[in-house]
């Protein structure tokens, strides 16, 4: 028997970073009476690098004039926005990096980021708009929640963790009480703390109260699943379960780490989630990961679920944050040629600094080709991933395992940590058409994460043409 929520969407669109949910694939899903979700990572750095290259269509400058604070939004603008855009070959001025006490500045930032997206998604239309998030990035989430927020966001979506204080910040966040989220330090047995202060970090603006938005954490197991709605510090509204075959992180094995002849991990019956557990925690869920036909979503409702979350057929539509030019690549290598061994998605145990297995496209030109990896500088400017650590003198620092080597070294870290490590900020940032230029003049390359589910993405397109839309997306899977 099928449960049926009534208030939720039966399609939620994949939160994919950087900026590959934004606010254009978000908002066209929405309107079509679907979840539309926007991705929160390093949203900072995507709205100062959209203000450099000139806002052309004047898209981030109008929600800036909806922002709360319009002295915020005017000392973002004089710091960042360059009419006309900055030369190619120009490098863009960073955003600030994170601490466990970030400067108010980079803070304000980051709630007027998150603010931008989400009231662009919603722009126009009565449809329901989410935003993700990763509990791996900690430390600009309050600020993202409550930049979302203030924009009226419906949804919270997060996962690569066991988010269980994000429903608590929620509550507080909802009436501009102070929230906090525990940072793990390693070589500490004590957590770090990180709090988030609207009063403070708005200043001079009015505060009303907000909507508490919906919360779905991603989970890749029952029993995980059941700990958050027992544990979380507030409530939890449903699930999403996300298989190994979805895109982006993944969940490492249980037990041991077993690598295949390709040397990706094993994942086994242990890994498989009992939609029956699922269903007993009578909450809704959603299945993620491979999921994206007509007869897998009709499957997976009538054993209980809701509906089905999709990235990979959403990430390569015509909507998509993607750079056109690495769309359009992606699917004329995918139709033109045959895959390698094992396809076209690689199940990485090593790249991700955060340690959990990440899934990257094969494609020529990217930093999945090993020449391109090795020949490229290391550097971490951006962040995101970084890792707290106590130094010698008692203090917290950050350290990542994607650094320059000597670096990571000097803060304590193992050269073992570092080797095969990929900076996932900077090429990320390239996915979207938004890579730095780095000071050698090298400009960074992309690394495009999908599920497996890229290997069969040319059904969607039709005879005679080159691409797809969002809405033929959603056509397919209700049809």
């Amino acid at each position: 028997m099928q449960n049926t929520y009534p208030t939720h969407p039966v399609l939620i669109q994949g939160g994919m970073g950087i900026a590959v949910s934004d606010w254009k694939l978000a908002r066209t899903v929405a309107q079509k009476g679907q979840l539309g979700i926007v991705s929160g990572t390093a949203i900072n750095s995507v709205l100062v690098r959209r203000l450099q290259d000139g806002d052309p269509q004047g898209d981030t400058r109008r929600a800036l004039k909806a922002f709360p604070s319009q002295e915020i939004a005017q000392k973002i603008l004089d710091t960042f926005f360059i009419e006309g855009g900055r030369p190619k070959t120009q490098p863009y001025k960073r955003a600030l990096m994170y601490g466990i006490n970030s400067s108010k500045v980079l803070l304000q930032q980051t709630v007027a980021a998150a603010f931008v997206e989400v009231w662009l998604a919603r722009e126009g239309h009565s449809g329901k708009v989410g935003i993700n998030l990763l509990e791996k990035i900690q430390l600009p989430n309050l600020a993202c929640l409550y930049g979302a927020m203030l924009a009226g966001v419906d949804y919270v979506i997060m996962g690569a963790g066991i988010p269980r204080e994000i429903p608590g910040a929620l509550d507080k966040l909802s009436v501009n009480e102070t929230a906090s989220l525990k940072v793990g330090v390693e070589g500490q047995d004590e957590d770090a703390i990180t709090y988030f202060n609207p009063n403070e970090v708005m200043e001079n603006t009015t505060l009303v109260s907000l909507k508490r938005p919906y919360f779905f954490p991603i989970v890749s197991s029952a029993v995980l699943a059941k700990n958050l709605k027992l544990k979380s510090t507030g409530r939890v509204d449903g699930f999403i379960v996300e298989g190994p075959l979805a895109g982006g992180h993944n969940a490492p094995p249980r037990g041991p780490m077993k690598l295949n002849d390709l040397g990706e991990p094993i994942y086994g019956e242990r890994d498989v989630v009992s939609l029956e557990d699922m269903k007993a925690l009578e909450l809704p869920f959603w299945m993620a990961g491979y999921y994206a036909t007509p007869e897998k979503l009709k499957d997976v409702q009538a054993q209980g679920a809701h509906g089905i979350q999709v990235g990979t057929l959403f990430a390569f539509s015509d909507e998509s944050g993607v750079a056109l030019e690495h769309r359009q690549f992606a699917i004329e290598q995918i139709k033109n040629n045959p895959p390698p061994e094992g396809g076209w998605i690689f199940t990485d145990p090593r790249s991700s600094p955060t340690g959990f297995p990440f899934k990257a496209a094969r494609f020529p030109g990217t930093i999945s080709e090993e020449k391109h990896y090795l020949a490229r500088t290391r550097i971490c400017d951006l962040g995101y991933l970084r890792h707290a650590y106590k130094k010698e003198d008692g203090t917290i620092g950050q350290r990542c395992p994607a650094e320059p080597v000597k670096d990571y070294l000097k803060k304590g870290g193992l050269e073992e940590d570092t080797v095969g490590r990929k900076c996932l900020c900077n090429a990320l940032m390239a996915d979207v058409g938004m890579g730095q230029i780095q000071a050698n003049g090298q400009p960074e390359l992309p690394l495009l994460t999908a599920g497996d589910d890229l290997n069969n993405i040319v059904r969607m397109i039709k005879p005679g043409k080159s691409s797809y839309s969002a809405t033929d997306v959603i056509d397919y899977l209700l049809a």
